[in-house]
This record gives C-alpha cells, structure tokens and sequence, in this order.
C-alpha cells in the first residue's frame, strides 16, 4: 500500500472488511474478549442455576420439609446471585476497557494513516467530513464494543443457557422455547436488513453535516462580508433535515420489532403448555415455577437486541467510513529504501508536465539550477508557479517528464529526507495554535535551544515584534495565527526556514505582506544565511527578481523565456508588461 509515512511500528490489522477490521482490533487484546466470555458464561450459568433452586424452595414449602432445607437453599441462592453481580461488575471493567482501547487504537490508525495521505488526497477531502470520522465514527466503535457486542455475548448465554436448563427439567417443554428462539433469530436477521442501510446513510449524512458546519465556521469572514448568514443558514438546515428524517426512518424500524409480540406469545402458550404437562402429571407445580423463572430469563435478550443491534449496525458503518479513508491508496510511496543523504542543491526540471485527469497544468517545463543559484519564477496568477514549485518537494508528482535533485530523480530519493532539506515559504502561512517559540521550531528534528529560535526570529526581524508581547515567545497564537498580523506570520515562518537551514528553498510571494523597509533587511540577512543554498523564488517585485541569477516566465502551464532580467526586457512581451505595472505601482494579475 502506498503511503508517504509510516511510524515503523504499525500493529498488522486486517483492513479486507469492517467485520474483520473489528476483530483484528479487538483482537489485539486477546485474553480479555476470552476472559469476558468465560466470565459471562458462568455468570449467568449460575444465574440460571437460581431458577432450579427457586424451584427446589418451593417443593420444600409446598412438602412442608424442616426450614433447615429452605435456609440452605436460600443461602445457595444468595451466594450465587452475589457471585454474578461480582463477575458482572469485573465484566463491566473488561468491557469498557477493551472498548475504550478498541477507540484509542483506531482513532490513533486513522490519524497516522490522514498523515501518511499524499497532499492530492487532501485536496479532495473536505475537512468536517475527516473530523466527522475521526470523532463521531470511532466513538461509535466504543459503544459497539461497549455495551452493544458485549450485551450481545451475554444475550446469547442468556438464551442458550435456560434452554439446556429447561431440557434438564423435562424435555416436553423444549418446543415453545425452541420455537421463540427460531422466532427471535429470524426477527433479527430482518431487523439488521432493514437497519443496516439507514445505519450507513445516517453515519454519511452525519459527515455531510460536520463539513457543512465546518466549512461555515472556517469561512466565517467571508459569509459575514457577503451578507450569506441567511443562505449558509438554509443550507444547514436543509443539511440536517435529511438527517432528521433518516431518523425518523430508524424509528420506524424500531417500531416494527416483533420479537416483542414473539415473547408474548412464547410467554402465553409456555404456560399453557406447563399447565397442561402438570395436569396430566408428567412435571410437578415446582417445576412449573421453575420452567417459568427460566422463561422469563428470555426478557432480557428480547428487549435489549433492540438497542444492542441498533449499536452494532451504527459501529460497523461507521468501521466501514474509517476504512474507506484508511485504505485509500495515496499517488506516492516514501520509499523507505531510497537515496537518503545531504543534498547539494543541483535541481534540473526536464519536459515536465502535470495535470489532474486530462487537464494539463503544466506542459514540457524544462530549466536547471545549479548549487547556490536563485531562480525567480514569474507569470501571471494560475499560470502553474506555485504548482511547478510543489513538484520539488513531491507534494505532487509529475505526470510526464523527470524533476531531479543532483542528478536523481525525486521519486527515487526517501521521502523524509527529501522534504527535510527542502522549507517552502508561502504567502498563506499557517501556523499552530501553540507559542510562538514552538511555531518557529516546528520543522527542526531535534529540541532546539532558545538561543537559536532566538537567532533565527532575529534573521527574519521578527525577534523586536515578539519581544513587545507580555509572554515574549512564550505568547499563544490563535488558530492558524489570527492573532497576529500578515507580516508576523510571514517572519515567523521565514524564522523556521532559516532554523531547518535548508538545501533548497521555495520562496512563494513570501514577502508580499511584509513592509519595504522589513523587507529589504530580511532580504539583506538571507543572501548572508542562504549562500551555497538553491533558492526558487516566485514573486512580482522587481527589488527581488533583479536580485535573481535567472528569471524563468511561466505563460499558461509553459515556460515562455528565461535569462536575466536585460535579456528578457529585450525577448518576452509577458515580462516587460509585468515590469511595466510594477514601475506604474499596479497589482499584477
């Protein structure tokens, strides 16, 4: 299976179905699913057993036998009803803790494998329906375990057990009980047909509603500055009446239940039929007593598939969604075994091209740069730059053509140690809702000192702004970092580029929200740090694409001309119509 990450420890779950996914997790634990069976067979092997002795109490009041047999039989009734509420509690604890590892252990396979998914796969995905899986999908597989298969093995103890008791009483009253059991299997089976659509549709719908809600609140600004309230509010609401309904269309299944009519009906007739074996002598009244004690032991299966089923059907659709994610295949491998060593910078782009399906984004692409050299990629918006820079890195891979690094394909080399030499600065910075301190050391592999996250802020000007917070770099960033400016996020992502020290560095529009006089010092600083380094460079200043080696155009997925900045001032109408917005202070399109 391609992957572009793995941790090296991964426990071996079989992911061919969603049945077998849950019992290779549970699994995992072997001696307590054994344990809890062992333990719910005695329980209510012993809790049976009470029926037997209730009945040999009342022969011994009906006999009028000493009361030193009573008080015996008695004792024997409480010691065995006192050992089941003890193996019952033991069995609660094994229950919920197997169910609760049973969560742990797939929420943590579902994060690692949403880590190991190429970048093309997180395009496609949208982000409320993955926390939806990740969230309410796996809780469902704790309620599974805990209380639905659970109650399952005890209902299925409950139903075999009194069955064999009744046969140890006489075997005459087998046919009723037997006829129930047949009768409750089927209605099972039916009730599960039924269910188990709604159950997958429920939990899909449920991943509708989470990333309706999420992209909403994600995109809050811009519902607020269009005046959307209204329409994002109809939306949702439509959303979730779909959900409502497949609600109601549960109920409707729940309502149709009949192994609730089948008890009645075994209830009557078992009696009935009692009642007639004791007339003619063939039982006595106490076994009477006793073959209803035992009957009534069927109320507990009867009325508790109705949840425990309903939980299970929830638990493997929701096994079933967390499977799907994890058994996507991603478009690239981290090839583990590839080259694996420190970089010299040389880069060579060779008739590559890129594009989803049979749309080309970008076509025959060919340019080099040699160890150290900057290469500035210009071109007007959704030309393909920010996409030929990510070729680099493998966030996607070519579809035609080879990008190489020192001569090797960038496919051949490992995956980690690729990207570890390579640190893209783009204009969105993200950043962690963690210090700033933290967000600075993000991309080094090892504990980073304070002196040197305090070096690199520094570097990228950012040390005298996070120095004026009361925390220093101890300050929390919002999420994303909305609590800082456009240009603090672009020097404290720059402040990371200079601490992983990288071999090749992408730079995209990564200064556009930082101020001249800013700017010229970080770009004074980087031409001091970043010697020896091959740096791409794509922007729309001219300070910045003099300052390049090489300047590439990029037209419409293809490069247009490349030289220095005189040669494509005489050779390429593209670039001097950028030049001449620059020197008219116009936005560049």
């Amino acid at each position: 299976m391609l992957r572009e990450f793995r941790t090296g420890n991964e426990y071996p779950y079989n992911r061919s179905t969603s049945v077998r996914w849950v019992v290779s997790h549970v699994m995992r634990y072997p001696l307590l699913p054994i344990g809890f069976v062992i333990l719910a067979i005695v329980a209510i092997s012993g809790f049976t057993y009470t029926s037997i002795q209730i009945q040999q109490a009342f022969d011994i009041i009906k006999d009028r036998k000493p009361i030193e047999q009573l008080v015996g039989v008695s004792i024997a009734i409480f010691v065995v009803r006192s050992a089941f509420a003890l193996i019952d509690m033991i069995n609660t604890v094994i229950r919920e803790f197997l169910a609760s590892r049973m969560e742990r252990d797939a929420r943590e396979e579902l994060y690692i494998s949403l880590l190991s998914k190429s970048q093309t796969f997180h395009n496609r995905q949208r982000v409320g329906d993955l926390m939806a899986a990740a969230t309410g999908d796996v809780s469902q597989l704790n309620m599974m375990i805990s209380p639905g298969i659970s109650l399952i093995i005890e209902a299925t103890t409950q139903l075999i057990t009194p069955v064999i008791a009744i046969a140890s009483i006489s075997i005459q009253l087998l046919p009723i009980p037997l006829l129930f059991v047949a009768s409750l299997i089927w209605g099972l089976i039916r009730y599960n047909r039924q269910l188990g659509p709604v159950a997958g549709m429920m939990r899909g719908q449920y991943g509708v509603v989470s990333a309706t809600l999420s992209e909403a609140i994600q995109g809050i600004e811009v519902v607020k500055a269009t005046a959307r309230e209204k329409f994002e509010a109809d939306k949702f609401r439509a959303v979730i009446a779909r959900y409502r309904d497949l609600f109601v269309q549960e109920g409707e299944i729940k309502a149709r239940y009949i192994p609730f009519l089948f008890y009645g009906l075994m209830t009557g007739l078992g009696f009935g039929h009692a009642m007639w074996l004791q007339s003619t002598g063939v039982i006595t009244t106490g076994q009477v007593v006793a073959f209803m004690t035992l009957i009534s032991l069927f109320q507990f299966p009867t009325f508790i598939s109705l949840f425990m089923f309903s939980l299970v059907q929830f638990g493997l659709s929701g096994a079933q969604r967390i499977l799907k994610i994890i058994n996507t295949e991603t478009e690239m491998d981290e090839n583990p075994v590839g080259e694996s060593h420190v970089v010299s910078g040389q880069l060579e782009f060779k008739n590559v091209s890129f594009g989803y399906g049979d749309a080309n984004i970008l076509t025959d692409i060919s340019f080099s740069a040699k160890p150290g050299e900057t290469i500035a990629i210009v071109g007007q918006t959704g030309s393909g730059k920010t996409t030929l820079t990510r070729l680099v890195n493998r966030t996607y891979d070519s579809t035609e053509g080879v990008v190489s690094i020192d001569g090797i394909d960038v496919r051949l080399w490992n995956l980690d140690s690729l990207r570890s030499q390579i640190s893209m600065i783009e204009q969105d910075i993200f950043l962690f809702s963690k210090t700033i301190a933290e967000n600075i050391a993000f991309g080094a592999r090892n504990d980073v000192p304070r002196e040197r996250i305090i070096w690199a802020a520094q570097q990228a000007q950012a040390h005298d702004f996070i120095s004026g917070f009361p925390e220093g770099y101890d300050t929390v960033v919002g999420e994303r970092g909305v609590t800082l400016s456009g240009g603090q996020r672009q020097r404290i992502a720059i402040a990371r580029a200079f601490l992983t020290n990288p071999r090749i560095l992408i730079l995209d529009d990564s200064t556009s929200a930082i101020d001249s006089a800013t700017e010229d010092q970080i770009q004074r600083a980087m031409r001091e740090v970043l010697k020896g380094r091959t740096t791409l460079l794509i922007t729309h200043r001219l300070a910045q694409i003099r300052w390049a080696d090489r300047i590439v155009v990029i037209r419409r997925g293809r490069i247009e001309a490349q030289g220095s900045h005189e040669e494509l001032m005489q050779q390429s109408m593209s670039y001097r119509r950028i030049f001449a917005r620059d020197e008219h202070n116009q936005p560049s399109t």
